[in-house]
């Protein structure tokens, strides 16, 4: 038989059940998008920039069992989608991107577009590949979602020339995608004695503690039943913020270390065996790797290259998460029920450990509340409010900045996957795009974004999107005129901000040009009125933008411990000319 290469592309994504494309059409795919937009099952939603279209994908695959899939040209659109795809590459997120190809059948070189682009996203992607006939196409495709989606997760990425597209070629036969079963049992030979040696280790253990990275994200329900079994205090990464739901009382925050919160800082201190699942002990989760074990440390991951690479484990153990975590919570039941009196004294332990924790969380949150923020919104104030005014499975995603941090220590998170924020990548824009792919994939729940308003800048414009489409998105720009992570950071070591203090913003213009209804909160006395206003405009498919003007003149647990983590790294020279030059500046130029 024969067909045209793009109606190969929209069979196999037909096939593997992607719902929607994000991208730019041009003239290397304008095919395909003629064909996507006669197909009943994938729906292309054109984007203003190819970053956004990324940053939707990718928040596809984080809150869906899909997977995120771009269309875009080549070169240009390859290029301004690196961010989003870097994004997924570093976070372990499965993702598509088809991008059109120069022509193959003309014998000229120096075409528009030309590049080799596959050596470009080469570096962050799992697997590259250039299409040269149309029986590869479909075939092609299966592979790389196979292996966009087999061990760590990661994106993918296919160019198909426009020829191909364009023309018939002869195919022989058109393959069905078999979607592979999720692993649910352990397979991988001589992983039962690691699993008894980690049980006994556990549940022999006086002070264990869970950390659990965005690997745990799919094996929640088996955390909580682990944190029970062992009475052991649960903390999390900022990827992983919402495995483990903060409702439940050995949920203790983001991170274990001098930069975490009060309650993990203190369940961790002198924790002696540390299970950690689906982390890779990164620069973030570790607050500039300022923890400093006193455990016997358990890894697992789906990905060998992780362990020993930051801290040296005891044991390790190779798989997925809610695999591993079944075959270690058997083991565990099997050792409570045989050492009836352990279990007792692990119970017993537990409910001065929970004791313990609600009071470390109680007396964090006072001091936020107490803080005086004058004539701003006071944080903890405005992301108590917002927790009351949404439902539990609310979609929240935030970007990068100090209201990433505020967020993970203030804002109660009570379901998987349903808070995302960029992490190892760390780029700034992330919020506005991906709260509009989660949007279009969870249409009936609520989704809020959470955004400072300098990364509001970088791709604020995107909500035009969700207003052709009638998505009621309510994002709450965090605005202080300052790039307020790096300025905070600034304030220590250089008692001076440079490029970090912003131009007057008018918001409000930005919400006229875009079509989204605008609203202001300046005080703390008007948080729960306008979030009532902004979350009723948002459920009647209106997108919102909220200009809160937020105080950030406390700061963090996180600035605060990395601040002084990185500041104790430095020889005793270096720190007295830091601290010096601030002296003087302060004394040269008082406020």
């Amino acid at each position: 038989m024969k067909k045209t290469g793009a109606e190969l592309v929209r069979y196999a994504l037909e096939q593997m059940g992607i719902r929607y494309t994000f991208g730019i059409p041009g003239v290397h795919n304008t095919e395909t998008y003629d064909q996507l937009a006669s197909s009943r099952s994938v729906t292309p939603i054109r984007v203003t920039h190819e970053c956004c279209g990324a940053f939707m994908a990718d928040a596809v695959s984080r809150t869906t069992d899909d997977n995120g899939a771009m269309l875009i040209v080549p070169a240009a659109g390859a290029a301004m989608a690196m961010p989003g795809i870097g994004e997924a590459f570093l976070a372990g997120i499965p993702m598509l991107v088809i991008s059109g190809g120069t022509r193959t059948d003309t014998g000229y070189t120096y075409q528009l577009h030309e590049m080799d682009q596959i050596a470009m996203v080469k570096p962050i992607t799992k697997g590259a590949w250039r299409v040269t006939e149309h029986a590869q196409i479909v075939p092609t495709l299966f592979e790389a979602w196979r292996i966009a989606n087999s061990g760590e997760p990661g994106p993918v990425f296919i160019e198909i020339p426009v020829n191909l597209q364009l023309f018939p070629g002869e195919i022989s036969e058109l393959p069905r995608f078999v979607r592979p079963a999720p692993p649910t049992l352990i397979t991988s030979p001589g992983i039962d004695a690691p699993l008894r040696d980690a049980a006994v280790m556990l549940w022999q253990a006086k002070r264990p503690g869970i950390f659990l990275g965005w690997g745990a994200a799919h094996a929640t329900d088996l955390s909580l039943q682990l944190a029970d079994i062992l009475q052991a205090p649960a903390a999390t990464t900022l990827q992983g913020i919402s495995v483990f739901p903060a409702t439940h009382p050995l949920h203790t925050g983001m991170g274990i270390g001098p930069a975490a919160v009060p309650a993990a800082e203190n369940a961790f201190a002198d924790c002696d065996v540390l299970l950690a699942v689906g982390t890779r002990f990164g620069e973030i989760a570790t607050g500039s790797f300022g923890i400093k074990p006193t455990w016997q440390l358990i890894h697992t991951d789906i990905n060998p290259a992780v362990f020993h690479a930051n801290y040296p484990a005891a044991l390790t153990i190779e798989g997925d998460a809610r695999a591993v975590l079944q075959g270690l919570l058997g083991e565990l039941q099997t050792l409570a029920s045989e050492q009836t009196a352990r279990a007792e004294q692990i119970q017993s332990r537990g409910e001065v450990l929970r004791a313990h924790i609600a009071s470390d969380k109680q007396r964090y949150q006072r001091e936020w509340l107490q803080h005086d923020s004058g004539q701003r919104v006071n944080p903890a104030r405005f992301l108590q409010a917002l927790r009351q005014h949404l439902p539990d499975d609310a979609y929240m995603v935030t970007d990068d900045g100090n209201h990433t941090f505020l967020v993970a220590e203030l804002f109660e998170s009570r379901r998987s996957r349903h808070l995302i924020t960029p992490t190892d990548f760390n780029c700034m824009g992330y919020c506005v795009p991906a709260a509009i792919g989660v949007k279009l994939t969870h249409p009936q729940q609520a989704v809020v974004g959470i955004v400072g308003d300098g990364a509001f800048l970088m791709t604020g414009l995107e909500i035009i999107t969700a207003a052709e489409h009638r998505l009621g998105v309510v994002f709450y720009v965090f605005n202080d005129g300052e790039l307020s992570q790096i300025s905070q950071a600034q304030q220590l070591p250089y008692n001076r901000k440079a490029c970090t203090v912003l131009p007057e913003i008018r918001i409000k213009g930005i919400a006229d040009a875009v079509g989204a209804r605008y609203l202001r909160l300046s005080t703390d006395d008007d948080i729960h009125a306008v979030i009532a206003q902004a979350q009723g405009l948002g459920q009647q498919g209106q997108p919102v933008i909220v200009d809160v003007h937020i105080d950030y003149s406390k700061q963090t647990r996180f600035t605060q411990g990395i601040l002084k983590t990185n500041l104790g790294r430095m020889t005793v020279g270096n720190q007295l000319r830091m601290v010096g030059r601030a002296a003087w500046r302060r004394i040269a130029t008082p406020d």
